[in-house]
């Protein structure tokens, strides 16, 4: 197998000339981003909906960088806040409606723990998956084979190594179970301010 195969197979490879020509295209699409009027939203989002394997009314606020691209599929309404990192060596697989606060960083990436291997130049990728209506709070890793279940908040400056289950608070480094989000959750938008009753019929009807 060439290094591409490998890399796809999620086996240790190398990244020769034919792996650093794929990313050429995703490097020219994120300088286009990343240098592109920041005001001119519809051309922002038709550089992302041209970067992205998968997407649906996407929105990304620049600076955003990734490797390939073709190995990040989002689903309806993503918004990504600035300064993301996506290292998409395997695949990054992302629901609807989820929101990426500043600064958050999605790594498929990794390298062996002996030092030798590393020298030589070996490395990994392992899929990323998050499920639909997730919240990633500021400054979170989220580290290579990592799974994020539904509806979950995930704090602000979390380093997530381990699946995280659908429905909680997960916060911390490393990122653990806070508690789970239940129907009394609804009434609050921010610790324990509450929606006025306007504003709470709006949303849940």
């Amino acid at each position: 197998m060439n290094n591409i195969e490998k890399r796809d197979k999620g086996l240790a490879y190398i990244s020769d000339d034919s792996v650093f020509e794929q990313q050429k295209n995703a490097r020219r699409l994120t300088q286009a981003l990343n240098t592109a009027d920041r005001a001119d939203f519809k051309k922002l989002q038709s550089i992302i909906e041209e970067l992205f394997a998968k997407c649906e009314n996407p929105f990304v606020n620049p600076p955003f960088y990734c490797d390939y691209g073709f190995n990040i599929e989002v689903g309806k309404n993503f918004f990504a806040n600035y300064n993301c990192c996506f290292l998409d060596v395997a695949k990054i697989k992302i629901g609807d409606n989820c929101f990426i606060a500043p600064n958050v960083s999605i790594y498929t990436a990794g390298h062996a723990i002996y030092p030798t291997a590393r020298i030589k130049g070996y490395e990994y990728g392992a899929e990323v998956t998050i499920g639909d209506n997730v919240w990633i709070g500021g400054n979170t890793v989220i580290c290579p084979g990592v799974s994020i279940g539904d509806n979950t908040v995930i704090g602000a400056g979390s380093v997530v190594t381990k699946d995280i289950p659908p429905m909680v608070i997960a916060a911390g480094n490393p990122c653990r179970v806070i508690r789970e989000i239940t129907e009394e959750d609804k009434k609050y938008y921010f610790k324990d301010k509450e929606f006025s009753p306007e504003d709470f019929e709006q949303i849940y009807g």
